[in-house]
């Protein structure tokens, strides 16, 4: 039986061996593509988790990488920036200053712009926005300069006109400058000719009712015995102590006006200490106001019989002169380093006497120095009084400029929150114009939060050198070198004691007119 040979290719199987290769070859072709696709992700993912392959790193040499993209030695295509002066003056302090102009007191150079600095506070004010008053504070470590600065200033502003009054020269330091003048000085202390009667009346300015002046003189005169008694009994006063002064002012003046002479501290203290005459002036009943004036009259008896007898309890030996254009009070022979009562006590009665002047509106503008004021710093009554003239100031026409060392020295009125501290503060608060030489480290901090000082300011502060100082005047901040004629520093030698060459000062290293100092 013959089998039929079966075909070597069928037609119906074709299609389908066709479709398993095609299928076979793409998988191949996707698997291939896969590998692939791993292998060249493979360098991404392992630096994501362990950062770049140090061999595949381009390395290049120290000198930075080459060719134009190195920013090299090429052109950069920067936009053009603007700014106004006020954004520059903040971005580079000291530098973009543009100065206080060319009216007023040279004063030296200013050590950034090498321009001539000057400055008149009369002249500034109503001018300098923020310039609020004319009063100033000069503060700095001994030996930098800031008396010599004081001086300097008073001595070339009687060439502008103005009058120059220092109510208390503790080291008669200002006698020199007056003489040199042609100016008066007063000297008071043991064995020294000077009186002053600090309850003299000052001269009538026009335009008063002769019935106001005499109350406005009054006001004075209590304002006055007050603050001796505060100062010498080292509180306030009480309501009938107050009432005590006020009686026995009023019986003193009518004695003395009866007789001719002017009151005095004296008589005074008399009636303080005469319980029966107080008594009677007051129409009180008997005993009660001599008893409660006993610590009163206490207080007052130092100046009539204890350390100051004879100095403000007698008729002035020397009237005031309008037309000087110095006044000093050389009060060198009062006071100690440990108790400065009596010095307080004598300034408080030269301040009084000295008001003749200040309070004359024809008076004309003048300045008014404090010279050791650290020392009054821990008084409250001559802080009231201190404040009283930085308050009038501006309509008195009065430039008060108070000289201390430390800016902590104000903190040393009292403790904080207390009338004292307030009193002190308030008095740098009216100060337009802080002036600061150097000052030590341990200062640096409570010197830049009193002053609101920057970073920058404080730091400069740090690293003054002799006759430079920082001025802050309305907000703005210049650093400026205080220069002397060689007449000058003759006048202001203050280290001809300490051994120094008389022909060579110690300042003179700064002083020189021809050069800036380091």
């Amino acid at each position: 039986m013959h089998t039929p040979r079966r075909a070597s290719a069928s037609p119906l199987f074709t299609p389908h061996k066709a479709d398993r290769r095609t299928a076979r070859a793409t998988r191949d072709r996707l698997a291939a593509a896969r590998a692939q696709a791993q292998h060249a992700n493979r360098p991404a993912r392992r630096r994501a988790e362990h950062g770049p392959d140090p061999e595949l790193v381009p390395t290049y040499p120290a000198t930075g990488r080459p060719g134009p993209a190195s920013a090299r030695g090429g052109r950069l295509d920067l936009p053009e920036h603007r700014m106004t002066t006020a954004v520059a003056a903040g971005a580079y302090p000291f530098l973009a200053e543009g100065g206080l102009g060319a009216r007023g007191i040279y004063v030296g150079q200013d050590v950034h712009s090498e321009a001539a600095f000057c400055y008149d506070p009369f002249q500034l004010y109503g001018q300098l926005e923020g310039f609020t008053n004319p009063n100033a504070v000069i503060a700095g470590v001994i030996g930098m300069g800031k008396s010599a600065l004081a001086k300097s200033l008073a001595l070339r502003a009687v060439a502008f006109g103005y009058k120059i009054y220092v109510p208390c020269d503790p080291k008669a330091e200002w006698t020199v400058l007056s003489q040199a003048l042609g100016g008066q000085t007063i000297a008071l202390g043991p064995g020294l000719p000077g009186r002053l009667n600090p309850l003299d009346a000052p001269t009538k300015p026009a335009g008063i009712t002769a019935r106001d002046w005499s109350a406005e003189v009054r006001k004075r005169r209590l304002l006055l015995l007050g603050s001796l008694a505060r100062t010498v009994l080292a509180r306030d006063l009480l309501p009938m102590e107050h009432t005590a002064l006020d009686v026995a002012l009023d019986d003193a003046v009518t004695q003395a006006t009866a007789a001719h002479v002017p009151p005095l501290l004296g008589d005074v203290a008399a009636v303080l200490a005469s319980p029966a005459r107080l008594d009677a002036a007051s129409g009180e009943p008997a005993g009660r106001l001599g008893q409660a004036a006993e610590d009163l009259a206490h207080a007052l008896r130092r100046l009539v019989h204890g350390d100051l007898a004879g100095l403000f309890d007698a008729p002035s030996t020397v009237s005031f002169d309008p037309s000087a254009p110095m006044l000093t009070i050389d009060l060198s022979r009062l006071g100690s380093a440990g108790d400065d009562t009596g010095l307080v006590l004598a300034m408080t009665c030269a301040s009084a006497w000295m008001e003749a002047a200040l309070a004359d509106p024809a008076g004309g503008r003048r300045w008014v120095i404090y010279d050791e004021a650290w020392r009054v710093m821990r008084h409250l009554a001559l802080l009231e009084r201190m404040q009283s003239q930085w308050k009038l100031s501006r309509g008195l026409g009065i430039a008060n400029v108070m000289i201390i060392h430390r800016l902590s020295d104000l903190l040393s009125a009292d403790d904080a929150g207390s009338r004292g501290r307030a009193l002190a503060e308030g008095l740098l608060s009216d100060c337009s114009t802080r002036i600061i030489y150097r000052q030590e480290a341990d200062q640096l901090t409570a010197a830049g939060a009193l002053l609101g000082l920057t970073g920058v300011e404080t730091q400069a502060v740090s690293a003054l050198t002799k006759g430079r100082g920082l001025w802050k005047i309305a907000g703005r901040s210049f650093i400026s070198q205080h220069l002397l004629h060689p007449l000058e520093r003759d006048l202001f030698d203050t280290d001809s004691r300490m051994g120094t060459n008389p022909h060579e000062s110690s300042d003179s290293t700064f002083f020189r007119p021809d050069q800036t100092g380091g």
